[in-house]
């Protein structure tokens, strides 16, 4: 059933659920390991995913799969981005990490040309190009000399979180390669699934290295932190069902507006002229890429329509 309206609202509402995600884990400050945030965002966000499962009908015919390896595959990737931009989120804003990983699309474009050996057209190199520029904008912003020129702590630190970030991105592009290709022959259901099962099971073995007791204002970060993992997963699935993928991308931005906003408003944080500037090239990449990928697909759908 398509009803566009209906799609972009669930679509914005799951950005604002994950940025609202991200926000739980920047309250922590950093307090309890990154282990044991990523099991509790794993483990509780099954709770929702089974209970949404079970209304759709039978819960195992929604996760039955059929290429562990691959959900394996897609697991350690989007479990790399989990830790990556938990860690990030310790050294730099909420905004900071959200901007920078919009970057995650264009790495997919640059995976997909060494990886796949897919054909990238020079529009998408601009879009790439914009990102990048973007990202370096905003890396400047944090840096800081002292009187004899050289970085300060904090530049050190700013600069580590950005690192952190970037690295997230590429665990998502990575990522978003590999839910390509088990769209094609997987359930929705089975991917939400198995990757929640999947970081569950990576981040126990953390346990080792020692995890806390989190008191109970910790206690229920980590829990919804959890379930607005799920919600969010649910919220991204139910969009595509009502709109088409290519209609939804762009409000994948509203995280930015999100992000300031909750920043501002629990922690008093505005963003800073080069988050701003940055962020915008890195938007405008993503946006060039996808206004040439939708005419270009007009225009093969106008040419077949005709003949």
């Amino acid at each position: 059933m398509s009803s566009p309206s209906t799609g972009i609202s669930m679509k914005i509402a799951a950005a604002l659920s994950s940025t609202l995600m991200m926000a739980c884990v920047k309250d922590l400050d950093g307090t309890i390991p990154v282990g044991e945030v990523i099991f509790f965002r794993s483990f509780i966000a099954l709770i929702p995913l089974f209970i949404w499962l079970w209304s759709q009908g039978s819960i195992l015919d929604g996760i039955r799969t059929k290429n562990v390896r691959g959900h394996f595959v897609r697991g350690l990737a989007g479990t790399g981005g989990l830790y990556f931009s938990y860690l990030s989120l310790i050294y730099i804003s909420l905004v900071d990490v959200t901007a920078i990983n919009y970057a995650a699309p264009l790495i997919t474009v640059v995976m997909a040309a060494l990886i796949l050996r897919e054909k990238v057209k020079f529009h998408r190199w601009i879009a790439v190009a914009a990102g990048f520029a973007g990202i370096l904008v905003m890396l400047s912003g944090h840096l800081f000399f002292n009187r004899e020129g050289a970085l300060t702590s904090v530049s050190w630190t700013s600069s580590l979180g950005i690192i952190l970030a970037l690295a997230a991105a590429v665990c998502i592009a990575g990522a978003s390669i590999q839910i390509r290709y088990l769209n094609g022959i997987e359930k929705p259901g089975a991917i939400a699934f198995w990757f929640a099962v999947m970081t569950t099971l990576t981040s126990l073995t953390t346990l080792w290295f020692g995890w806390t007791i989190p008191n109970p204002r910790q206690l229920v970060l980590l829990i919804s932190c959890g379930l607005l993992g799920g919600i969010t997963q649910i919220l991204l699935t139910l969009s595509l069902r009502y709109a088409d993928a290519s209609l939804l991308a762009p409000f994948d931005y509203t995280t930015l507006v999100w992000s300031a906003m909750i920043g501002f408003l629990f922690w008093g944080n505005m963003p800073e002229t080069a988050t701003l500037i940055g962020a915008g090239l890195v938007v405008s990449g993503g946006m060039i890429s996808m206004y040439f990928e939708r005419r270009n697909r007009r225009i093969v759908t106008s040419l077949s329509t005709e003949s």
